[in-house]
């Protein structure tokens, strides 16, 4: 046998070529560009934080102990999100279903938080359209809680045929990507309580 002959064989497939890592690569692009759309939004904020014509401003406003619960629901929220991606890769359904449904538990909370400091703010005459600040407050705060009932939506849509059928692999592409999603709207959420919140009570 010839050194050709030993060294010819069976070329291996490519692992990035299989419709799984098309999907999560598709979708970090996807993330990538909602990324860049938050941080529009964050530059109109940083323009305008301190454009309160006379109004109050953050530190009058803003109740960061609400705040610090909200941040710590979403937190534990996506604790259990990626128990239950974990769970998904396994192909353990009861994991699954339990991990996902307290991520939807946990968002619902977080929302209904978020709505009643919202709600608050109104009531005591600071709304969108009260001046420049509350205008990119409330545009940044609405965006995230749009993406955030987008997240909750989508986990319903994915786990109702995991509960019917169990998991296979459209359920594990489909989950994979709800999971990346929920993390990345955690990191946005981070941003905006240091950014928005901490900052705006500290300075």
């Amino acid at each position: 046998m010839t050194q050709s002959k030993a060294m010819k064989h069976e070329p291996l497939p490519d692992p990035y070529q299989d419709e799984y890592s098309r999907t999560t690569f598709g979708f970090w692009v996807y993330l990538l560009t909602d990324f860049m759309m938050f941080a529009t939004i964050f530059a109109v904020y940083a323009v305008l934080h301190k454009s309160t014509f006379g109004g109050p401003g953050p530190k009058e406003l803003f109740d960061l102990p609400s705040v610090m619960n909200q941040t710590w629901v979403l937190l534990v929220a996506t604790f259990f999100v990626g128990f239950g991606g974990a769970s998904v890769h396994r192909k353990h359904r009861a994991g699954t279903i339990t991990y996902f449904l307290l991520t939807f538990i946990l968002g619902i909370t977080f929302l209904w938080l978020q709505f009643d400091d919202l709600s608050l703010l109104v009531k005591r005459g600071a709304s969108w359209k009260s001046n420049a600040f509350l205008s990119a407050y409330f545009t940044l705060i609405g965006t995230f809680a749009v993406h955030i009932v987008f997240g909750l939506l989508w986990i319903i849509v994915l786990i109702l045929p995991v509960i019917k059928r169990g998991i296979d692999m459209v359920s594990v592409r489909r989950l994979t990507c709800l999971r990346m999603f929920w993390q990345f709207l955690n990191i946005i959420w981070i941003f905006i309580f240091s950014i928005v919140y901490l900052l705006g009570v500290i300075q």
